[in-house]
């Protein structure tokens, strides 16, 4: 089941949040993320957070701030099951429009909004990691 989280769960939310990006972005020095650990929890507290919640447990969530795509995570372990595809349909059915940035090298995820329908729209640098990074939009 997809569900807004509550304040409550943030800090589950927040690991979850760690430990994917430190399994995902392994071409990133871990400090990078847990120095982003602050900023992103206080950020998130501003979004549209959604979490795939099955029988109480919290596997993965996607941020939402208007039609952007914040973030999208599910939880090492629960990866390769449906949780992201859930996710994302999720919002795909509530937004005609939906963009988001995701890192070149982090193949599995460009694969995976691709699948979905996305499409590269733009290429940049990101200036806090200077790694490139993607552009990715859908429309219905």
């Amino acid at each position: 089941m997809v569900r807004r989280i509550s304040v409550s769960e943030l800090e589950i939310v927040m690991d979850i949040w760690l430990k994917a990006n430190l399994s995902a972005h392994s071409f990133i020095e871990a400090d990078y993320w847990e120095h982003k650990y602050g900023v992103v929890k206080n950020a998130i507290q501003n979004a549209e957070v959604y979490a795939y919640d099955e029988n109480g447990t919290i596997k993965g969530f996607i941020g939402m701030i208007d039609n952007y795509i914040a973030g999208l995570f599910v939880a090492p372990g629960f990866q390769h099951a449906g949780t992201g595809s859930a996710l994302l349909s999720y919002v795909k059915e509530r937004k005609p429009v939906l963009t988001l940035h995701v890192y070149a090298e982090n193949r599995k995820a460009v694969r995976f909004y691709q699948k979905h329908g996305f499409k590269i729209c733009a290429e940049q640098t990101d200036e806090n990691t200077k790694h490139i990074e993607y552009e990715m939009k859908w429309a219905q």
